[in-house]
């Protein structure tokens, strides 16, 4: 039977191939967007399953409350983790790490890798791979090293390395004692190289006090354990060591690492990607949805030409319920030839899919999931899709249909077809005002005043031997006759860290503590910055004089709220005591989105790491950096120049949002598309049943011009109702995703009349084409007898 279903399907396929065509192409453009995003969806929601205990592992998060304001970090003290591991039951292991970009070198290859400073239980938690060597044995002396496979490759070309050195810094020899298997991209961990903790700790004495937080501390949870139990039991523990401290740790789930890890004001979790997983998926079964409309609106349009062959068959024998399954048949059968035809669309757009999402996804038909994946879109499809179709074209009263009663007067299928015209559109409409709100919102957020300049400014970081020669080497980039001007800071511009509430200043009320980022400059750091001074002085060009002095931003200005805020003191700690001699205008860091949080600037360049230079203005960059990497090597030779442009960084802030702005442009646009297929289809349909009346009109005198507008002003209606629908809709959903912005913008009311303008001029340029050659046609052939 069903084979039979398939042959008659064959054949309607070859009888109506002009319908067909648009019935496959738009269901398989439809079915190649879903699937692309559900490959996207697909690698977010298997994030970190590289890890087969991930369920037993977590990360330590540190709730501090300032100002009525909760702040959730990674940053944990130091000796927390021997104090889970001896005094909280319940932990399998735990393990610290910290973060190093260092440089190695073998030979004369120096090459700059990313890696992890960790304990070594952290080789044994979280199961990594070892190619050589073991986990066992790894950290067994100090300068040992574990590196990847692609770092061992790097330096070696193999990764039979077991027993070779690699310089470190241009100082230190490290032993290698394992490799282990490249980590893949969707995992949190990211990393080239593993050292002993040990070897940093030995280098930061202040890791052992309790209130510094700088490490991240991993830990794996025994089975069975109640992790309540021991959250309740970590919340006041670090209190039991340091008294004062505001700092309430908890377990939190790799399960949670990708998807959440965002947390609002009062310290709550909140959905972090997870609601860019859930827009996806909703706008992947909208486009599916929006080809499965296309595909009933073409088929019950040319239910007329189909009606005398189900009178036909009814008068033959053929039951209800078996003309449903042969338009189920003809529709699965339809599904079917375009999920091939999306699988060869896949394959050619999934290299370029991967460069936007930054991903390596694959179609792989032969993982069960991927298959069974296929298979259920296909019935999904063919089963809505030709639903409709296959119980209006079975119920036309075959007595009726052959004495030529048919059914082109059905009000129930023109208005269907009209409001799935109005559907389509509507969802559309509703598309392209959010890509043009969150493009707007990207754009706003980037256009603001961020308190500096960041155009023309690169900074690199201070090795080896720059920081004891930053005067000589300021000079040098000065005499290059390319650099405007230069000075070093601990942090960099956009990622301010060192947060602390440990200052008091007169007036301050004990029982508020506020959270203040602090950096460490050197003189000429604020002007190569490009920072502006609103009061007060700039740091002197000799940095001696101001060792006690700092300066502080507006926001901490207004916060400490003094009469005279230049020359205000404000202590540290107790003991040590500053004084304010300039206040800087706000400037944005860490959160592009947020308002300026409170900032210390302190003069000292012995304890900075990153050397900023600003372009003078007009210079081509490109030009001025042959100059500027001599100057830097000739200071500090054997160490390669890495430049950091601000500008290029700044844009990275927005990858989120950016990207979110690029597929919803691109799923609107072939949303429209495959609407617009539909729309030509109908338009056509509506053309060929009218021919006659078409025809007739023009003998009586009516121009081609009016009979086109005829045909199109139906269609153009339906788009205008589409619009007036959709209007309130995207407004509701993009004041809902701006409400998580403490900086957005207007939902301005021409976004909505410019949309409404481009949704009708793609609706006319459609059935223009379809009406404009219906009005040209010749009447006489139109009017024949047949």
């Amino acid at each position: 039977m069903i084979k039979n279903y398939f042959k008659i399907a064959f054949r309607s396929l070859i009888k109506n191939r002009s319908y067909s065509f648009l019935n496959i192409f738009g269901l398989a453009v439809g079915i190649a967007c879903a699937a692309l995003i559900f490959l996207w969806v697909e690698s977010e929601l298997t994030y970190n399953d590289y890890f087969s205990n991930k369920t037993s592992l977590y990360k330590i998060k540190d709730r501090q409350t300032y100002n009525g304001i909760t702040y959730a970090f990674d940053a944990t003290p130091g000796p927390l983790a021997d104090g889970m591991k001896n005094e909280i039951p319940g932990f399998t292991a735990v393990a610290r790490s910290q973060s190093g970009y260092r440089l190695f070198s073998t030979g004369d290859k120096p090459i700059y890798e990313a890696g992890n400073y960790v304990d070594p239980a952290y080789l044994t938690m979280f199961r990594l791979e070892f190619l050589k060597g073991s986990a066992a044995g790894a950290f067994s002396q100090l300068n040992s090293l574990v590196i990847t496979e692609k770092m061992a490759n790097a330096f070696f070309n193999t990764d039979d390395v077991i027993g070779k050195t690699l310089k470190v810094d241009n100082n230190k020899d490290f032993v290698i004692t394992g490799v282990i298997k490249d980590l893949p991209k969707n995992v949190s961990l990211k990393f080239d190289w593993l050292a002993p903790f040990k070897v940093y700790e030995n280098d930061n004495a202040w890791l052992k006090q309790w209130g510094s937080n700088s490490v991240t501390t991993y830990a794996e949870i025994a089975p069975n354990v109640d992790v309540n139990a021991i959250n309740k039991k970590l919340y006041g523990y670090i209190q039991t060591k340091q008294q004062a401290a505001t700092a309430r740790m908890s377990v939190y789930p790799m399960a949670r690492w990708r998807l959440y890890d965002s947390f609002d004001t009062n310290g709550i979790e909140k959905e972090g990607r997870l609601k860019f997983v859930n827009l996806f998926t909703l706008i992947a079964w909208i486009v599916l949805i929006i080809a499965c409309i296309n595909f009933m609106n073409l088929s019950t349009a040319r239910s007329e030409r189909r009606s005398r062959e189900v009178g036909v068959r009814k008068v033959m024998g053929a039951g209800r319920w078996k003309l449903i399954g042969q338009f189920i048949g003809e529709s699965l059968f339809l599904s079917f030839i375009s999920a091939m035809v999306a699988l060869l669309i896949i394959v050619l757009l999934l290299p370029a899919f991967n460069t936007l999402v930054q991903k390596d996804l694959s179609l792989n038909l032969f993982s069960p999931l991927h298959a069974g994946a296929l298979v259920l879109i296909i019935l999904i499809c063919g089963l809505i899709a030709g639903s409709y179709p296959a119980f209006y074209l079975s119920s036309f009263n075959p007595v009726s249909v052959l004495k030529g009663l048919n059914i082109k007067n059905s009000r129930s299928a023109v208005f269907i077809r009209k409001g799935l015209v109005v559907l389509q559109f509507a969802i559309s409409v509703i598309l392209i005002i959010c890509t043009v709100i969150i493009y707007k919102q990207v754009k706003y957020a980037k256009d603001r005043d961020i308190g500096y300049d960041k155009q023309s400014l690169i900074y690199v970081s201070l090795r080896g031997q720059m920081a004891q020669h930053l005067d000589a080497i300021k000079n040098d980039l000065a005499a290059t006759g390319m650099v405007q001007t230069s000075g070093a800071s601990s942090q960099t511009v956009l990622q301010l860290g060192s947060n602390t509430g440990d200052f008091k200043w007169p007036g301050k009320d004990p029982n508020k503590q506020l959270l203040i980022s602090i950096d460490n400059a050197s003189p000429g750091f604020l002007s190569a910055m490009g920072a502006h001074l609103t009061e007060g002085r700039d740091f002197y060009p000799n940095a001696a004089p101001d060792s006690n002095n700092i300066i502080i931003n507006e926001a901490l200005a207004k916060a400490i709220n003094a009469k005279h805020i230049i020359g205000t003191e404000i202590s540290q700690g107790g003991s040590q005591k500053y004084t304010v001699v300039g206040v800087i205008h706000d400037f944005i860091y860490n959160n592009m989105y947020a308002s300026a949080a409170p900032v210390i600037i302190f003069c000292d360049p012995k304890n900075t790491q990153y050397l900023n230079i600003r372009l003078k203005a007009g210079t081509d960059v490109k030009t001025a950096l042959q100059p500027i990497e001599g100057v830097i090597k000739k200071a500090n030779p054997g160490y390669p120049v890495e430049f950091n442009f601000v500008d290029l960084q700044f844009e990275d802030y927005f990858k989120a949002e950016t990207l979110i702005g690029k597929l919803s442009g691109i799923f609107a646009g072939l949303a429209i598309m495959i609407s617009c297929l539909g729309l030509f289809g109908l338009t056509a349909y509506t053309a060929e049943r009218r021919v006659k009346e078409i025809g007739i009109r023009k003998v009586l005198g009516a121009t081609s011009r009016g009979l086109a507008t005829l045909l199109s002003k139906d269609f153009v209606t339906l788009v205008i109702i589409s619009c007036i629908i959709a209007y309130p809709v995207a407004w509701w959903i993009m004041s809902l995703w701006l409400k998580d912005y403490e900086y957005q913008t207007e939902i301005s009311w021409w976004i909505f009349i410019a949309t409404d303008l481009l949704a009708i001029a793609i609706a006319i340029g459609t059935v223009s084409f379809q009406a404009v050659k219906a009005a040209l046609a010749n009447p006489v052939k139109s009017l024949r007898s047949e």
